[in-house]
């Protein structure tokens, strides 16, 4: 039976061009500050840029996500149909609470971290005043959430593209100038100082540019026209209950997402700080230019297609209105969404792992500066390449999940973490007493959410079985055992892995490079090895697209129900 296409379809339309563009802007920023860190990582010391990059990014990043998470993803799942109602007006005003939280919220976490640091820390040169500007940095940034809050609901993506992009431009140009400065002219007592500063001129870039796209209509709350005279009367009650809901599931997952910084920043030296630092710094590129952007998407996407189908206190379930087809065609369209990335993205997992292990050793001489080679940083990176295909895929899912679950599905997701929590911290111990060093962690954190992708397909799976009419055919419409890479493509990669293998050992690739540094890029037998690399990615690729590229092809609308 022919059906006109659902809403969803512009809404798949509309997400998809949002991704597109917030992956030009992280490839673009990230490009530009990657061309940018590597004059950083020479001006700057391993214990300055550890300081700056494991610390104080800690103390920004628990403001930040603390203040404002909860409130997003509420955000997303509330509906705007009715700009002009005061049930609309009270929910768009949710958007300043993060504000009124991180003031305080940030005034205490600094002064708790700077009387609790470490001596070692401590003594670093201006300490202190870099806290205080990476404390006023969080909260002019969180006066920019009711424009991302309106940029991301209406799909406004170019707005926040620009502004972010010029935040970040203008935080790596003064972060880098500051420290250009100190190495030449100054007392080199300014490292800490000068990321500060370049967080904080990324904050205020940001919230100007917001508001000349957007105006000074955000700026500050709406009064219902119904309202009383109290300060509750203000926001919707719902979104700030869903808000707290999802704030105090924060807690946990913002735990073991910082987890590694947490316990790097009490055991190790600062000098291993910034080796583990710019490790992750480099590891972690692909998962921000691209997994980043995606899972923010596909969290807009399912949160409008299916997010307001679920309830606040009950188990997920979508319910349909006899004769209408609508609702299902969404049905179908979310699982075939999940499907289908979670298929790409194991697909190129698998050609990651096959030679991003092989080849790593002859890209860390030019990724890595002479004085961080001595440090952890080899190691952690070898360890990232087997992390980023988990860190998408649980990314994927975890954003299927907070835009579809309800309260009490949150809460049990919420015991869990306490669950993968004492995963990660037991398995993070374990892993140093093996004398796996600072790649301790990044191991820690792939058992960590390798727990947390099963869960969360078990409730996928559980989701999508619930809410099938009974119209449709008996088929499941969603098996994780659908997203596995097809056969051939396990195939080609296992040939690839040994003809790359064999290639090492016949010319010696990895003794060359660790022998000759950077000078190795142009010796003939590396020169060969990688050509050799090149050309067996490109089949792997080829197979791929012949086997299983049509996931690539996402339906704007299923023309048939079964």
């Amino acid at each position: 039976m022919s059906t006109a296409p659902p809403p969803s379809s512009g809404l798949l339309a509309s997400s998809i061009a949002s991704a597109s563009s917030l992956v030009a802007l992280q490839a673009f920023s990230r490009l530009f500050t990657f061309a940018l860190n590597q004059a950083l990582f020479r001006l700057a010391s391993p214990s300055a840029f550890g300081a700056a990059a494991i610390q104080f990014e800690l103390v920004l990043s628990t403001i930040l996500f603390l203040s404002r998470e909860g409130v997003r993803n509420a955000l997303l799942r509330a509906s705007y149909s009715d700009s002009s109602s005061d049930t609309a007006i009270r929910r768009a005003n949710v958007a300043f609470v993060p504000v009124a939280v991180g003031i305080p919220l940030a005034l205490g976490t600094s002064v708790v971290y700077a009387r609790h640091a470490s001596g070692e820390m401590r003594a670093q040169p201006g300490f202190d005043g870099a806290v205080a500007v990476y404390a006023l940095a969080a909260v002019v940034e969180l006066l920019s959430e009711p424009f991302y809050n309106v940029a991301m609901t209406s799909l406004k993506t170019g707005v926040r593209v620009r502004a972010e992009g010029l935040g970040i431009t203008f935080k790596s140009v003064t972060t880098f100038l500051v420290l250009l400065y100190d190495s030449r002219w100054g007392s080199g007592d300014l490292a800490l100082l000068a990321f500060a500063l370049g967080q904080l001129v990324y904050s205020a870039v940001m919230f100007g540019a917001y508001l000349l796209y957007l105006g000074s209509e955000y700026v500050r709350p709406k009064s219902p026209s119904s309202s009383k005279p109290s300060l509750l009367s203000y926001f919707d009650h719902d979104v700030l209950r869903l808000s707290l809901t999802m704030t105090t599931q924060s807690l946990v997952k913002h735990f073991l997402t910082e987890g590694d910084k947490m316990i790097l920043s009490w055991f190790s030296p600062l000098h291993d700080q910034g080796g583990y630092a710019i490790a992750v710094n480099y590891g972690s590129l692909i998962a921000r230019i691209i997994f980043q952007p995606i899972e923010e998407t596909l969290r807009l996407f399912f949160s409008r297609t299916l997010g307001s189908s679920t309830t606040s206190d009950s188990s997920t379930t979508i319910k349909f209105k006899s004769n209408t087809e609508e609702p299902q065609l969404e049905l179908l369209q979310a699982a075939s969404t999940l499907r289908s990335l979670l298929s790409v993205q194991l697909s190129f997992s698998l050609i990651l792992l096959v030679f991003g292990t092989a080849y790593l050793p002859v890209l860390l001489p030019l990724l890595l500066p002479r004085q961080y080679l001595a440090t952890s940083a080899p190691s952690v990176l070898t360890a990232w390449v087997w992390y980023i295909p988990v860190l998408a895929v649980n990314g994927g899912l975890e954003a299927f999940l907070s835009s579809v679950a309800s309260s009490k599905d949150l809460n049990e997701q919420s015991r869990w973490m306490v669950g993968f929590s004492t995963v990660y911290i037991l398995s993070a111990i374990s892993l140093y007493r093996l004398g796996f060093g600072d790649a301790s962690l990044v191991y820690a954190n792939i058992l960590n959410l390798s727990a947390r992708i099963v869960y969360c397909l078990r409730f996928a799976t559980s989701f999508f079985m619930h809410s099938k009419p009974t119209s449709l055919n008996s088929k499941p419409l969603f098996r994780w055992q659908d997203t596995l890479p097809p056969k051939s493509l396990f195939a080609i990669s296992a040939f690839s892995a040994i003809v790359v293998y064999a290639s090492d050992v016949r010319l010696g690739t990895d003794a060359l490079t660790a022998k000759l540094g950077r000078a190795a890029l142009t010796n003939p037998s590396v020169v060969l090895h990688v050509g050799l690399g090149g050309l067996l990615t490109v089949g792997c690729l080829l197979m791929w697209w012949v086997s299983a590229g049509q996931y690539l092809k996402l339906p704007s609308q299923h023309k048939k129900m079964e």
